[in-house]
């Protein structure tokens, strides 16, 4: 390139943790070593206290040193979305990749990117992670509709995400990548290694349950299915790491009364970036029991790490692991998820799903994900 594109990414960067602040964050570094000028305007405030489930939305994290990072946007306040708008126009970026993931951030982004496109030059790219919920609110539809008609084309990931905003817009282009590898969370550890920084035992086999608890994830289900006394006869624990977004004493009561206790192994507290190649590398199967889902980034540090999986037949779960090779899918309900538990120890099957998961994992890379991106220029 003669004069390096200037692209500006609007969504959650340091100093706020999560997901898709890590996400945004690698695909900032990915464009940069394109060769593309990359700013990421990140959240003063994203959203207000009451309406935030975990303890804290902010990072320990140090910043990336080699990213552009501007903490302007504050979620709720008009005032400040003219600002930054302007401020945005001004700069007359060839691309502005507006991320969505939840209704509540429609007006922010929608009226952010309408004075953006004042300019008459800025191609505006929604980068849509959900456009209908998990959890329902009043006004959801409202919010997606607004920021939807802010932008001039999409990139999903996953079929069912772009069959949900085909019904909110019938001809802007959406063009669809599967969720990149997760590669920015260290390199694998040994299991023996991963045992020894988490003071596990040797005596058991351990399943994975990894991020936010939320009642859509079906934890739920999978203590259930834990307490399947197939599943009681094989030696195996499951680790919960993630943090409570919904009612702990609900989970806690469930664990009581089915009296699974000791094949749990309860890290309910936000796991920090450089923790999380410990608990995937102690794990033999990853599980995602979600009742609904769209696509997950838990599958892609799966996938990194070279873990099978098993998730559930809802959203784009089904789409990247494929059943009896390199995981499970299966119905959302306890004595399926139980059958597949049983059936992996049971039949030794840890080996053979290595091999495909480690065949399959070369679908997703970030350079799938920037032709498709650009695709849409």
């Amino acid at each position: 390139m003669s004069e390096k594109k200037k692209i500006v990414i609007i969504g959650p960067a340091h100093p706020l943790r999560g997901g898709i602040a890590v996400f945004n964050e690698r695909l900032a570094e990915v464009l940069q070593k394109e060769g593309y000028d990359v700013i990421i305007y990140s959240f003063s405030l994203q959203y207000p206290n009451f309406l935030f489930p975990g303890k804290t939305q902010y990072s320990e994290d140090s910043p990336p040193f080699q990213l552009n990072i501007r903490v302007r946007v504050n979620s709720v306040n008009p005032f400040n979305w003219i600002k930054v708008g302007r401020e945005i126009q001004r700069i007359k970026p060839d691309i502005v990749i507006g991320r969505f993931w939840l209704p509540f951030m429609g007006p922010c982004l929608g009226t952010i990117l309408r004075i953006i496109k004042r300019n008459k030059m800025t191609r505006i790219i929604g980068f849509v992670d959900n456009i209908i919920p998990h959890e329902s609110r009043l006004g959801d539809s409202l919010f997606a509709k607004y920021f939807v008609g802010a932008c001039d084309a999409f990139l999903v990931m996953s079929k069912s995400v772009k069959a949900q905003l085909r019904t909110f817009t019938k001809q802007k282009l959406i063009a669809l990548a599967e969720h990149p590898l997760s590669d920015n969370f260290g390199e694998p550890v040994s299991y023996e290694a991963a045992l020894a920084y988490l003071n596990l035992s040797k005596d058991f086999r351990y399943l994975l349950f990894f991020g936010f608890i939320r009642d859509y994830k079906g934890l739920d289900l999978l203590l259930e299915a834990m307490a399947d006394e197939r599943v009681g006869e094989l030696n195996v624990k499951l680790i919960v790491a993630g943090e409570y977004y919904s009612n702990e004493e609900k989970y806690k009561t469930q664990i009581a009364s089915l009296g699974i206790d000791n094949r749990l192994v309860m890290e309910t507290r936000f796991i920090s970036k450089e923790e999380v190649k410990y608990y995937f590398c102690a794990a033999d199967l990853i599980t995602q029991p979600y009742k609904t889902a769209t696509q997950s980034g838990v599958s892609s540090l799966g996938y990194f790490f070279e873990k099978p999986m098993l998730v559930t037949k809802v959203g784009g779960l089904p789409e990247i692991v494929q059943h009896d090779k390199a995981g499970y899918v299966v119905d959302v309900d306890p004595k399926s998820i139980a059958n597949a538990i049983v059936d992996f120890y049971k039949n030794k099957r840890t080996e053979e799903f290595v091999e495909q998961v480690k065949i399959d994992k070369k679908m997703f890379s970030w350079e799938a994900m920037i032709h498709a991106l650009m695709s849409l220029e």
